[in-house]
């Protein structure tokens, strides 16, 4: 059922005197790619802050053992909802060691280790696998977007999928980055046998249904990357949804998922349309300060965020407030 792959070159980033290491964790990694199922929910878990700023652990982990109660596939870990660029490459690491200890053994982490040069993201990759994670998201590099065509995206993604002891899944997230991963640098770093999906964030379904059927002889995953459009996503092949709303909604998300995998879809319209505005409001429009203040109002841990990401104005806490009310939420 899984077609075959061939491994590309070495990269320079892994040779010198650790072949053999290499070759076994490519061993190991080839194995594991050949077998992660993506399918499923994942919430980008929010990093919860004490008053000093300092990553606050112990909310963090309260709010671990609310997650653990909703079915889904696993989490995501330092991705944008995480506030991973305000945070420390130790910070980074630290959150998905204390995670990985906190979580089930049969829910899968993936952590966020995409850096700005392929050199550092090999690095970090390295240290997230040794941390825990059962996978990589790994984001696009952006800081130089008007050079990252497909020829130095695909160079760099496959180095770090070379590199990287534990699959690697890519993420295009056109909103925070202003770039998006081309169509053809996707199709041909699907056929690498460490490359085992995709995090699509754009909110394109054209774009996501054909990345399925173009990778559709490939062993390739497509996530959607909200859940403003994740019927449509499954309804163009998508196995899955890392959406941030989760955070906040997780049964209803997971809801969703199950009725459009069972063919419920009249069930399934009716739903999603009621989540469309508060994953508005937590994403595009109002950000991660939104999602942290919708946290608060379920339950959860959310807080403030880091500067210098500020918190919501009053207007702003009313009109997030109407998104949920108005859809039967709140």
């Amino acid at each position: 059922m899984l077609s075959p792959r061939v491994w590309r070159g070495l990269s320079p980033l892994c040779r010198g005197g650790h072949l053999t290491a290499w070759r076994r964790a490519r061993s190991h990694s080839a194995a594991a790619a050949a077998r992660l199922d993506l399918s499923g929910i994942y919430p980008p878990i929010a990093t919860p802050f004490t008053a000093k700023e300092d990553v606050d652990y112990r909310r963090l982990e309260e709010n671990l053992q609310k997650y653990a109660k909703i079915p889904f596939k696993g989490l995501v870990v330092q991705g944008s909802n995480g506030e991973y660029p305000y945070l420390t490459e130790e910070e980074r690491v630290e959150v998905v060691r204390m995670v990985r200890r906190s979580l089930l053994a049969d829910k899968l982490l993936m952590a966020g280790s995409g850096c700005e040069s392929t050199r550092a993201t090999v690095q970090l990759t390295e240290k997230m696998a040794a941390a825990g994670a059962n996978a990589v998201l790994v984001v696009t590099p952006c800081f130089y977007k008007g050079k990252m065509d497909s020829r130095a995206l695909i160079q760099h993604f496959t180095k770090v999928a070379d590199c990287s002891p534990v699959p690697v899944v890519l993420y295009s997230v056109p909103a925070n980055t202003g770039l998006e991963l081309p169509l053809d640098a996707v199709v041909q770093l699907s056929q690498h046998p460490n490359i085992v999906g995709l995090k699509d964030s754009g909110g394109d379904i054209t774009r996501i249904g054909l990345i399925v059927h173009k990778t559709k002889t490939q062993d390739f995953q497509v996530l959607a990357g909200s859940a403003g459009f994740l019927m449509a996503a499954y309804c163009v092949g998508a196995v899955g949804g890392v959406c941030a709303l989760a955070n906040v909604l997780g049964q209803e998300v997971c809801e969703l998922e199950r009725l459009c995998v069972s063919g419920r879809w009249e069930e399934a319209r009716v739903l999603q349309q009621r989540l469309i505005e508060p994953n508005a409001a937590v994403t595009r429009k109002l950000g991660v300060p939104a999602l942290k203040q919708a946290m608060e109002w379920f339950g959860f841990h959310g807080g403030a965020c880091r500067s210098p990401l500020q918190p919501l104005t009053e207007a702003e806490t009313q009109q997030l407030r109407r998104d949920f009310s108005s859809n039967g939420w709140l």
